[in-house]
């Protein structure tokens, strides 16, 4: 399915102090998700009041409430909700409805190291970001609420399965005398 681009946004930011590794675990959790949705993980993050869960770079971090592995990258999410206003504000110009904006790609490269005339090389995290998010219509959210009713119907309709001809028979023999 080609998505037009008159129902896209995007915004991107180069070479930010964050870790790579802490994007990458953010941009896992917000992908696919609506732009108020992941406001709602990060705003929490930032404020030290919930943990993001970490699925890939989890050596030696220690377990959270409510999940297994997690941390509070503060720093990055900073940035990543401050990328989130900027796609949401490109949008609005494009005249695309921002309750309805859905992030279908979230990008987080390692970006080159700085050179230093020195030996000491502080400051060397870097990240780019890239975020696209693509205006929800009506009909793709009544697609989506009819494939959910459909799969919840056969779901059902396979516990209900009709009696064979050959177990009817067998039921039909046992009757008679």
């Amino acid at each position: 399915m080609e998505i037009k681009p008159e129902h896209l946004a995007r915004a991107s930011c180069q070479n930010i102090p964050i870790s790579t590794k802490h994007s990458v675990e953010i941009s896992r959790n917000l992908r696919y998700k609506t732009t108020v949705q992941a406001k709602q993980i990060l705003e929490p993050v930032i404020a030290l009041k919930k943990a993001l869960p970490y699925y890939h770079f989890i050596h030696d971090i220690g377990h959270r409430a409510g999940m297994s592995t997690g941390r509070y990258p503060q720093k990055a999410a900073k940035e990543f909700l401050h990328l989130l206003k900027a796609v949401e504000a490109n949008a609005q110009a494009k005249g695309l409805n921002t309750s309805n904006l859905k992030i279908i790609k979230i990008i987080a490269n390692k970006a080159s190291i700085p050179q230093t005339g020195n030996r000491w090389h502080r400051g060397t995290k870097r990240t780019h970001l890239e975020i696209e998010v693509r205006e929800m219509t009506d009909k793709n959210k009544e697609k989506k609420s009819e494939t959910k009713e459909h799969k919840e119907k056969g779901n059902k309709e396979h516990l209900k399965a009709p009696k064979t001809a050959s177990k009817q028979k067998d039921n039909n023999s046992r009757d008679k005398p």
